[in-house]
C-alpha cells in the first residue's frame, strides 16, 4: 500500500480546505474563477523547472511510494502536489483574512520582513552560485517577492501572518516527503546542488520554495479577481 503514500499525502492536504470553501464566512468558492488560471500558470512556472531539475538528478522521486503513473516524466502525485498545496495554503490565507479582517502586520514590520528576506535571497544567490537548487530557488523567490513589493504590496502583511502559521502543516507534509516517520525519502536531494542544511529532514531552501509557489498563486489570485474580490489595504 506504500505506493499510495505520496498521492494520499496530496488528496489529504486539500480535501478538507476544498470542503471549508464553501463556508458562508469563508466563501473561498468566489475564488475558484482566479485561483485556477492562477494556480495553472504558477504550475506552469515551478513544473519548468522541476522537469529539468529532475532529468539533471538535482531530485528525483523513490518509485516504492508512486503509483507508476508519469506525465513529462514527472509522477503524477508531483503535478497533483502543484494543485493540492497550493489549494490548501491559499484557502488558508484567505480563511484568515475572512475570519480576521482588521489582523495585518503594520506596515513597517512587513517591509522590515520584505527587505530582510530579500538580503537573504541575494546572499543566497552570490555566495552559492555553484549549488543549483539554492541559486535558482533563490532567485525565483526573489522575483516573486520584489515584483509582489513594488506592485501589490497590501498582500505581504498577511501573506507573512498565513506563511508563519502554515509553518506548522508545512513541516509536517514535507517531513513526510523528505524521509521523516517512514522509511525512506518519497523526494530525494543531491546534496551537491545545494546548503546541506536540514530542518529535520527538509533543505532548509524547500522554506523560500514553498513561500514563493504559495505567493505567486496569490498574487495572480489578485490579479484575476475582480476589483470587489480582492485584497484591500490594511494599515
Amino acid at each position: 500500500m506504500k505506493q499510495y503514500l505520496y498521492l494520499t499525502i496530496d488528496i489529504a492536504t486539500i480535501i478538507i480546505p476544498f470542503i471549508f470553501s464553501f463556508h458562508s464566512r469563508i466563501k473561498f468558492h468566489k475564488k475558484f474563477k482566479a485561483f485556477f488560471p492562477a494556480m495553472i500558470l504558477s504550475s506552469c512556472a515551478y513544473l519548468s523547472w522541476d522537469v529539468y531539475f529532475t532529468s539533471q538528478e538535482i531530485w528525483g522521486f523513490n518509485p516504492d511510494y508512486l503509483v507508476s503513473m508519469h506525465i513529462w516524466k514527472l509522477p503524477i502525485e508531483e503535478l497533483l502536489f502543484f494543485v493540492c498545496i497550493p489549494f490548501a495554503c491559499v484557502f488558508s490565507h484567505y480563511t484568515l483574512i475572512a475570519v480576521f479582517p482588521d489582523k495585518g502586520l503594520s506596515k513597517d514590520i512587513t517591509n522590515l520582513i520584505s527587505i530582510s528576506l530579500a538580503v537573504v535571497l541575494v546572499l543566497m544567490m552570490v555566495f552559492f552560485l555553484d549549488k543549483l537548487y539554492t541559486a535558482f530557488n533563490a532567485f525565483f523567490t526573489l522575483t516573486i517577492l520584489v515584483f509582489t513589493f513594488v506592485f501589490k504590496p497590501q498582500l505581504l502583511n498577511r501573506f507573512y501572518i498565513a506563511w508563519g502559521l502554515l509553518m506548522l502543516p508545512f513541516l509536517m507534509v514535507n517531513g513526510l516527503l523528505t524521509g521523516s516517520l517512514i522509511e525512506a525519502p518519497i523526494v530525494w536531494y543531491n546534496n551537491a546542488e545545494n546548503l546541506g542544511i536540514r530542518m529535520f529532514t527538509i533543505p532548509v531552501e524547500d522554506v523560500f520554495y514553498g513561500m514563493g509557489l504559495i505567493l505567486l498563486n496569490i498574487l495572480l489570485i489578485e490579479i484575476f479577481l475582480p476589483k470587489a474580490l480582492q485584497t484591500r489595504v490594511h494599515s
